[in-house]
């Protein structure tokens, strides 16, 4: 992601005074307002744009009186080429070698909020928010689990200790989810030729979002022939089958959907992307969606800087036209051990398509996208033993819930004693990955079994009844750092019946379909 994690890249609450939140209100109108005069000067500087520079992408936002008709000329001549336009938002996204592109556009007042480029410089890998490399389930850890399973478990259900600890194995026993229900993968592609993921795949609503506009050829959702895991491994535990086959995923009755929005080479996920991936699920009646990543290429987007800026304001407006279509978007809260209810953070990891610069950024000011965008729930994770993982992100009024994510240090008394989460891998395999994107998938199946019990709540009372129903859970005295040592857990508070490390507590699947 951006990062994913086995949980988030490196990998992945409600943020403060998000204004763009305000403008909202006109984008239904945005294609039937009245076009603004042009501005002379912008037309004239226009005309002689450079096209010398390298290629970005750009996402230009609208104001509410603005025509995306007019919006469109003023991008072709300040040297831009439109790739798509989400009128539904005012959104557009462009191409431009023209170094001053952004800046150009940013002069016409009359026509646009903010314009900001979705990348630095020439891509270089990263990697996601999981923690660590994926382990593949060996086939005599398989035979040890198979030899124990009981009667009406999956025959690798034994090590999925992260099932039994939000009761989602009693759950099964009265529902498995409803088919009227999608969870939307928006990550770096699902393999749908899986036999835990196949029964339960939804091919008219997944796509390939990468560049911004949705590809829905058949196949075009899978990863990537040298691609990533991930989105296959979180796509597992949200909804792989009860099929005597392998594992069982929170809501094996649920439909999935892959989203893919990672580049290709590098698992980057871009603004543009991301954005084309919140639209899609909102179009295609998607009622849930899993965003286990952050938005390249900040780890923190600032709204002081024109740039960043701009892809706040965008997302900001994918992801809540999305809600108002009924998505409920749950998002992961990372893996760098920051407490994103602090005063300030140093990043340095910054932009991770180019040299990271170091900079101590203010986390009300600055936001990690997506799991800090207005109704998102952010999630950290867990281990066996309860404790915060080691790995994950944290804070007071940030985090929303908390769910099994796996740690290494808490061992778990499963036969294959692995404190990873296990699940589906591309090509039919099984593996273990830990991060705040697995725990993430584990709230997203829980969200879809509430979404099938209540099929007519909104996302906001889907979001009430997961804090409502949330095992409460208290700040611990001890957890395990980076090491594997016990330390005091001097960085959880308390307060409003909430705590930084667990949010409202820990999700719970069997109140959910009680």
């Amino acid at each position: 992601m951006a990062h994913l994690g086995s949980g988030r890249r490196r990998a992945l609450a409600v943020p403060v005074g998000l204004a763009l939140t305000a403008s909202l209100a006109f984008l239904p109108t945005v294609a039937a307002s009245a076009a603004p005069r042009g501005n002379t000067a912008e037309t004239a500087a226009a005309s002689k744009a450079e096209t010398t520079g390298p290629k970005l992408s750009y996402v230009a936002n609208l104001n509410s009186y603005a025509t995306v008709k007019a919006a469109k000329k003023a991008i072709e001549r300040a040297g831009g080429t439109v790739v798509t336009s989400y009128e539904q938002i005012g959104v557009i996204v462009a191409h431009s070698q023209n170094p001053d592109f952004a800046k150009t556009l940013r002069a016409n007042r009359g026509l646009f909020v903010s314009v900001g480029a979705t990348r630095t410089a020439p891509l270089q890998t990263v990697q996601t928010t999981e923690e660590g490399t994926t382990q593949q389930l060996s086939a005599a850890d398989a035979a040890k689990a198979t030899a124990v399973a009981q009667e009406g478990q999956e025959p690798l259900e034994p090590n999925q200790w992260d099932l039994r600890a939000i009761k989602a194995d009693q759950a099964h026993k009265i529902n498995d989810g409803s088919r009227n229900v999608t969870v939307g993968v928006i990550d770096t592609g699902v393999d749908d030729t899986h036999p835990d993921l196949a029964p339960n795949f939804s091919k008219e609503q997944s796509a390939n979002c990468v560049g911004g506009v949705a590809d829905t050829t058949d196949g075009a959702w899978r990863p990537y022939p040298d691609g990533s895991d991930h989105g296959t491994h979180v796509a597992g535990t949200i909804a792989a089958a009860r099929n005597g086959i392998g594992v069982s995923g929170i809501a094996p009755g649920v439909k999935v959907a892959g989203i893919k929005v990672s580049e290709p080479g590098t698992s980057l996920f871009f603004t543009e992307a991301v954005v084309c991936g919140f639209m899609f699920a909102a179009e295609k009646g998607i009622e849930v969606t899993n965003n286990s990543y952050y938005v390249d290429p900040w780890m923190f987007n600032c709204k002081t800087d024109d740039d960043q800026k701009a892809l706040v304001e965008a997302l900001t407006r994918a992801a809540k036209y999305a809600e108002r279509k009924g998505v409920l978007n749950v998002a992961a809260a990372g893996n760098e051990n920051w407490d994103l209810s602090a005063d300030s953070i140093v990043d340095d990891t910054s932009p991770d398509d180019a040299t990271p610069v170091p900079r101590t950024i203010d986390p009300k000011v600055c936001l990690d996208l997506p799991t800090q965008l207005p109704g998102v729930v952010t999630v950290s994770a867990t281990g066996d033993k309860g404790f915060r993982s080691y790995y994950s992100s944290y804070g007071l009024g940030v985090v929303d819930v908390a769910a099994p994510g796996g740690d290494k240090w808490q061992v778990p008394a499963t036969p294959d004693a692995n404190g990873r989460v296990l699940s589906t891998l591309p090509g039919g395999g099984y593996g273990y990955k830990q991060g705040t994107s697995m725990a993430t998938p584990h709230v997203a199946g829980v969200a879809a079994l509430l979404k099938s019990a209540h099929p007519s709540a909104t996302p906001s009372q889907l979001q009430a009844m997961l804090k409502a129903q949330a095992t409460k859970t208290a700040c611990p005295t001890q957890i395990y750092d980076a090491t594997g040592a016990l330390i005091n857990a001097t960085t959880c508070q308390s307060k409003w019946g909430q705590t930084g490390y667990y949010g409202y507590g820990v999700v719970d699947a069997l109140k959910a379909v009680k």
